[in-house]
């Protein structure tokens, strides 16, 4: 089991950053793979960025390359994403995830943080 739990959440302007923390509570991150996913009201959840337990290359959804940037710290068994350039497409509720199977799909995922609003005004 792992407990997630999200936080950097926000209002900012057109053109700001944003960086997003997701920790392990009462659990840790080691051998499991993180994602980042996006949801607003009315459309399915949206693959953002994932990246392996062992780290190497992260993926990323087409929406966001260029511009977010997903890190990990194995030892405080914490993920981020770095969000730069942002625009208010990206308003929506993020996500981490959790999982020992690497996947940039949401339903491979079994666990999920409670989510944290971020909203980019135009």
């Amino acid at each position: 089991q792992v407990q997630l739990e999200e936080s950097g959440g926000g209002l900012v302007q057109t053109g700001g950053s944003l960086k997003l923390s997701c920790k392990a509570v009462g659990s840790t991150l080691k051998n499991y793979h993180t994602g980042w996913f996006r949801q607003v009201p009315g459309k399915e959840r949206e693959f953002v960025a994932a990246l392996m337990w062992s780290g190497g290359q992260p993926r990323y959804g087409d929406s966001v390359k260029g511009r977010f940037t997903i890190s990990r710290d194995n030892t405080e068994d914490t993920v981020y994403l770095q969000m730069d350039s942002l625009t208010p497409e990206d308003t929506a509720v993020y996500y981490c995830a959790a999982d020992k199977t690497w996947a940039v799909s949401a339903r491979y995922y079994d666990y999920w943080g409670q989510g944290t609003q971020v909203t980019v005004s135009s």
